[in-house]
């Protein structure tokens, strides 16, 4: 951390023990500076791409991304010829092609994206998404062998497959071929197959950020150059690929993929042709969602991806893939309305086991919270939960979390990291020292199987692997502060100004706003676990601001009893879209009480 970046208004912790630091420190005001001389952009503006790494010569064009200057060239992925050449016999002979997705919305999208391609080819596909429960992630034997006796003569796995050594050995045997479209972090030994992931440990295209509906678009554009190139389009029209990347674009979001580069290019065109609602699956699902207003990142990853997932995680894992590919409209509407419903029961299941999780994580780390990760266990907890539990132990404590669901002797279970602690790496080299059965995943989640007996074990590896990143990260830990602002200056206008750096989400971060010295006027919950604060500025202005999920967390416990304090509150802001008006919608994110006699 630079050492211009002062503390911001006093802030060295705050209600969530954070220092406020401004984001830029003196290299990054000078960068700012030279955006807005070199570009006429706004200073705002300005300032927040700079916060972002967007270089002068860089930022008309980052407000703007093209999949012309960003789609790299396909071959450039490490075996992605081989595997085009190997669809295009596929296609050009109409063979049965069997696509094996992941159970959660990277899965359902990218083997929609390629089903949606062999429909308009006219090729016989068949599409199998395992059941989290009985099958479990990845391919396995029993559904390959089913999928060899329907005819399928190609498998291609979409979001997973990496390492699936012993189904594909099978597939082999079966006179299957595989191609793999995945993302996953790889370990050197592949299995029998063309595995086309940007992740494998010799593929040099610089593409791993992309998430598997991603790698699964450049693929398709591969296949169809080459289609073309051998005159199959020649009497019919050729696909328009961009009509899916309103698929990639939910895929990338919901994945956590980083939203840089292409994947930021596969987000704004995917979100711009979600607004004409042509995708007749989206478009039911965004209703009962209550989506309002222009699509935006938020909606993708907070409230479409959720409902896809909660098919994989406690319903039919295939309702989503099947949702994205109708073009029935009543049909669409009662699978929206089924995974509306198995949301909802999620939810409830969520909120029953963090419970459990929390008494234990307390108990585990003691009053001083001392440890470098949180492992909870449940012996009746929903496996296709834990995830969703981890998350919001990593999110509550600062640390890595795990929870893991026990079924007899065994364990499954999900994971979560905090910035700045390689997650994944931690649990590969856990399996490859036989300390848990299976693992793998990336920086930031991790999947793991383990024995009852290993239990004990895992979490001294992980004590003495975690402890010095962790300590690390969180030393380095903060609060990074765009600016400062009023209530009275957040307007619709300032707001637009600041989504034109957007979509926000993972390596493009949300603006955080910090307003200063606002009396809190009122504190009133919503929802399950909500909190709405209505605050004021010296000037009388006035804003709303909503603490989501705050009620078990610290920041909700101290706002729950602060009406008619004076506070510093870090927001970030965002336009609602409702009954045919727009308003600034602020969330909050953090707050720091003003001390007596403290002048802002």
């Amino acid at each position: 951390m630079a050492s211009d970046r002062r503390v911001l208004l006093g802030v060295d912790a705050s209600v969530l023990g954070r220092p406020w630091r401004g984001r830029l420190d003196a290299a990054g005001e000078a960068q700012a500076m030279a955006i807005a001389q070199q570009t006429g952009l706004p200073d705002l503006l300005s300032r927040v791409l700079a916060g972002r790494g967007v270089a002068p010569d860089a930022a008309l064009g980052h407000l703007d991304p093209t999949l012309r200057t960003l789609l790299p060239e396909p071959f450039a992925l490490t075996a992605m010829q081989e595997a085009t050449e190997r669809l295009v016999r596929a296609i050009e002979r109409r063979e049965t092609i069997a696509i094996f997705g992941d159970y959660d919305v990277d899965g359902a999208c990218s083997s929609a994206v390629l089903a949606e391609f062999f429909d308009y080819c006219g090729v016989p596909r068949l599409i199998h998404i395992p059941d989290r429960i009985t099958e479990g992630y990845g391919p396995n034997v029993e559904a390959i062998r089913a999928l060899a006796a329907r005819g399928a003569s190609l498998l291609i796995t979409a979001d997973c497959g990496t390492t699936s050594h012993e189904p594909f050995a099978e597939a082999r045997r079966l006179g299957l071929d595989v191609v793999v479209l995945d993302h996953h972090q790889a370990p050197e030994h592949l299995p029998d197959a063309i595995v086309v992931n940007p992740n494998r440990q010799d593929d040099v295209s610089g593409q791993g950020a992309l998430c598997a509906a991603g790698v699964a678009f450049v693929a398709l554009v591969a296949l169809n150059r080459a289609l073309r190139q051998r005159g199959y389009w020649r009497e019919r029209l050729e696909p328009d690929l961009l009509r899916s990347l309103d698929l990639v674009a939910l895929a990338t979001v919901a994945d956590v993929a980083p939203l840089t580069g292409l994947n930021r290019a596969f987000v704004v065109k995917g979100l711009a042709l979600m607004k004409s609602r042509g995708r007749v699956g989206l478009r039911a699902l965004a209703d009962i969602a209550g989506v309002s207003g222009p699509p935006r990142a938020f909606h993708l990853g907070f409230l479409l991806g959720p409902r896809i997932n909660a098919g994989g995680r406690i319903g039919d894992a295939a309702l989503g893939s099947r949702l994205m590919l109708l073009r029935d409209e009543f049909e669409a509407a009662e699978i929206a309305a089924e995974l509306d419903r198995l949301n909802g029961e999620r939810q409830i299941l969520e909120k029953q086991m963090l419970q459990e999780a929390l008494a234990e994580a307390y108990k585990q780390l003691g009053p001083a919270e001392e440890g470098a990760y949180v492992l909870t266990a449940g012996e009746d907890w929903q496996p296709g939960v834990v995830g969703l539990v981890a998350s919001r132990l990593k999110e509550l404590f600062s640390r890595p979390a795990f929870a893991l669901a026990f079924n007899g002797d065994m364990a499954t279970g999900s994971a979560r990291s905090i910035q700045g602690v390689d997650l994944g790496k931690a649990v590969r080299a856990a399996v490859e020292r036989g300390l848990i059965v299976k693992g793998g995943g990336h920086a930031m989640a991790a999947g793991v199987t383990l024995r009852r007996d290993q239990l004990d074990t895992f979490r001294s590896f992980l004590e003495e692997t975690l402890a010095e990143p962790v300590a690390r990260a969180r030393a380095e830990a903060g609060l990074a502060v765009d600016g400062l602002l009023t209530a009275s200056a957040c307007t619709p206008a300032l707001v637009e100004e600041i989504e034109k750096a957007g979509p926000f989400g993972s390596a493009n971060p949300e603006p955080v706003f910090v307003l200063p010295e606002h009396r809190i006027v009122d504190v009133q919950p919503f929802g399950s676990d909500h909190l709405r604060l209505r605050v004021q500025a010296g000037d009388g202005a006035r804003l709303e601001i909503a603490a989501f999920r705050a009620g078990q967390s610290p920041l909700g416990a101290a706002l729950a009893k602060a009406k008619g304090e004076r506070a510093h509150l870090a927001c970030a802001l965002s336009l609602d879209h409702w009954g045919g008006r727009t308003k600034v919608g602020a969330r909050m994110v953090d707050a720091a009480f003003c001390k007596p006699g403290q002048n802002g």
